[in-house]
């Protein structure tokens, strides 16, 4: 029995759990010298004996009824493209949309001293993504692409595009040198935007705490992995902060209205601060209005421009059903996280919970019809579903 039965439920956040050295094999020879200190190697050991359990027949007879207890690599499907279209139907989800789980960064490539590496570091993310998904046309594969070099950003975007990615990563933060609304990136928005895919954001291209934050004179505070060096309570506060700030500059230096058909997407990064921010931006236009020509000539309300072409993922710990409210019925999205553990065990069950008091047309916006929007052609249109009726 799938997870999901019965229903249309597109998952906006679904992960590849690639080994370390994976991305290797789809960087060009020209650069692997200078990539290889770059990658967060695992124990060789470790890797195998992962392989072997995935190829014992015992441990795939179980897959079914354990498809949302195992997590991480123990996943079915987490690194075996081959047995990924039969997590899906597993899942039961129309698709995914497909991320990686190692190169979230970029790995920290872009600082602007070697921006040719950190370009075929993403040109080669994007090789073995579209490899992994290549499998079934329900998972949607993402590629990534540095702001780092303004020229080269359409290029990666247009190659990505060709080998059959269906939405276009970039960064939260900010590329050193340059905003992510200057004028040099228009052919990077034209081209998504003639292409029918979206723009998106991911968690992992953010700024992170500023670690002296974390020197409190006392033992440093573990995270759910046991270590110390990715989330807490506090790192958390953090997250949406750079994206704040980018998604701003793209609305009110007129990037969204010059491509009023182009979406942006905000995966894994939170919802709780979308309505605070919304209003922000409105308050913002409102006192600034009379000094700024860029302010007078928005087509609308900055919340609004928000509202017709920005989308984002709750987490299912978050408090949906009051950020639908406050953001909007086109705004929310489902995911899961499938397979890493921050998902949680049963995200359906947390968000039915949370949507408890939420019409059926504003539910069914959330699992499926504000994703096939964000999609555009992004998502076969055979995928789609069937219209709801109540």
């Amino acid at each position: 029995m799938a997870y999901v039965e019965n229903r249309t439920i597109h998952d906006a956040d679904a992960h590849v759990m690639e080994f370390p050295e994976k991305i290797v094999e789809y960087i060009s020879e020209k650069f692997k010298s200078d990539f290889k200190p770059h990658i967060r190697t695992r124990d060789q050991s470790w890797v195998d004996e992962t392989t072997a359990l995935h190829n014992k027949p015992e441990f795939k007879a179980g897959a079914e009824e354990e498809i949302m207890t195992r997590r991480g690599h123990e996943a079915l499907g987490a690194f075996c493209k081959e047995d990924r279209s039969k997590t899906l139907d597993h899942l039961g989800f129309a698709s995914q949309l497909m991320f990686t789980t190692d190169a979230l960064d970029n790995y920290g490539l872009e600082t602007g001293q070697n921006n040719a590496l950190a370009c075929e570091a993403a040109r080669a993310h994007n090789r073995m993504m579209t490899d992994f998904c290549s499998e079934d046309k329900r998972l949607l594969a993402t590629g990534y692409v540095p702001l780092v070099d303004i020229e080269r950003a359409p290029e990666i975007a247009k190659e990505a595009l060709e080998m059959g990615c269906k939405g276009l990563v970039i960064p939260s933060r900010c590329p050193p040198g340059h905003s992510p609304s200057h004028i040099g990136l228009e052919p990077l928005w034209s081209l998504a935007e003639d292409a029918g895919v979206p723009i998106l954001f991911h968690v992992g291209g953010e700024h992170k705490m500023n670690l002296d934050y974390h020197e409190t004179g006392q033992d440093p505070v573990l995270d759910f992995h046991g270590g110390a060096e990715n989330f807490t309570s506090t790192s958390y506060m953090t997250i949406p902060l750079a994206l704040w700030q980018t998604l701003s500059v793209l609305i009110v230096d007129g990037v969204f209205d010059r491509h009023e058909k182009l979406k942006f997407g905000a995966i894994e990064l939170g919802a709780s601060w979308v309505p605070g921010w919304m209003r922000y931006l409105d308050s913002g236009a409102e006192a600034f209005k009379k000094g700024e020509d860029r302010l007078k000539n928005l087509s609308a309300k900055p919340s609004e421009i928000a509202q017709r072409q920005f989308r984002v993922t709750p987490y299912p710990h978050e408090p949906t059903d009051w950020i639908i409210e406050n953001t909007g019925p086109d705004v929310c999205l489902f995911s899961s996280d499938f397979p890493h553990v921050e998902g949680g065990r049963n995200p359906l069950k947390r968000f039915e919970t949370a949507l408890a008091n939420t019409s059926f047309e504003k539910k069914q916006r959330f699992y499926r019809d504000n994703f096939i929007d964000l999609m555009g052609a992004g998502l076969d249109a055979s995928l789609h579903g069937q219209p709801y009726s109540d």
